[in-house]
């Protein structure tokens, strides 16, 4: 109910709504509201109440929970529940036991802080309180289970259009999980999937963004940045969440009903990798040559100085140096 009454504070846009209009629209009594508003001023929201004016929301801070996130989200979302944790190992771990018990698709996991985040083949990712954005989507999707690592592609879409929307910073996206700004790590996606023989139980897709941070650990601060020190800004996280969410609805509906070729030349458009020399480092190997692209599959096209072409089904990447 907090949620609710949220939305309905942040809809009156800096105005004053009265507390009969609160109740009524939440079906309840003026008790109950004056008992969420006193709740939300506890956690920090200044909200004031004027006498036949109604309450303001004043004031918003840089705040993560359940009914903050949920208060920014349309009824009809898919992401209709929230999994909230101040401080936890990782949220793929929740996300990943949660999907087992059988919650819902479109439930969102998201922390303050990992003490165990991690990224793409176990790599540690720094998930520091009050920074970033560490969240885990669970999904359900009805397509062959060979189809699901094109979901991080679908969500790297997102998660640019979201940061250009808020920010107004226009990332890229390096193939197949990273997203850059000046050449500097901003985020990470990694998807996850739990699968019968025949077909998908759930995809759980985690993304790491470094919004607020102000200095990196030494090992990666010469390759990880946030959006905080490409702008000198910082930004509300919650506000950043929803619109990822938000723009990933409609790319995971448009994706499961056009298919991947709706998705392609939208990553395409924002990718950094496309159309340069590039060295991939595969299990097995290390391939120097050209991007080509990527195929219907999302599976990047290499080729080498000698002609061949390759299928690159999953590598680190690293610009050629000239």
């Amino acid at each position: 109910m907090k949620a609710n009454v949220l939305q309905l504070l942040r809809d009156e846009e800096g105005n004053y709504i009265s507390g009969a209009k609160i109740s009524e629209a939440l079906n309840c009594s003026r008790t109950m509201v004056w008992k969420y508003i006193d709740a939300l001023r506890k956690e920090g929201y200044e909200i004031e109440a004027v006498s036949n004016k109604g309450y303001c929301l004043i004031k918003e801070y840089d705040r993560l929970s359940k009914h903050e996130l949920l208060s920014r989200l349309t009824d009809h979302s898919i992401f209709s529940d929230v999994i909230y944790e101040e401080s936890t190992p990782s949220t793929q771990i929740i996300a990943q036991a949660a999907a087992n018990e059988g919650v819902c698709e479109g439930t969102v996991v998201i922390a303050d802080e990992q003490v165990s985040g991690r990224g793409r083949l176990g790599r540690e990712w720094y998930s520091p309180p009050e920074t970033g954005i560490w969240m885990s989507m669970i999904l359900r999707p009805k397509v062959d289970f060979r189809r699901a690592p094109q979901l991080t592609l679908v969500t790297a879409v997102a998660v640019v259009r979201a940061i250009e929307h808020v920010t107004k910073l226009e990332a890229e996206i390096k193939w197949p999980n990273d997203l850059l700004l000046n050449g500097k790590k901003i985020a990470g996606i990694l998807t996850e999937m739990q699968a019968d023989p025949d077909q998908i139980k759930a995809v759980i897709i985690g993304v790491g963004i470094n919004v607020n941070h102000r200095s990196f650990p030494e090992g990666i601060e010469d390759i990880a940045t946030s959006l905080a020190n490409e702008s000198d800004r910082t930004f509300n996280r919650a506000e950043l969440i929803a619109q990822i969410l938000k723009e990933f609805e409609w790319l995971y509906d448009a994706y499961l009903t056009k298919g991947f070729s709706f998705i392609k030349p939208l990553w395409e458009a924002r990718s950094n990798t496309i159309g340069r020399m590039i060295k991939a480092r595969t299990a097995n190997d290390v391939i120097e040559g050209f991007a080509e692209g990527i195929d219907e599959e999302g599976v990047l096209l290499l080729r080498d100085k000698t002609g061949d072409r390759h299928n690159i089904y999953s590598a680190d990447i690293d610009i050629a140096k000239n």
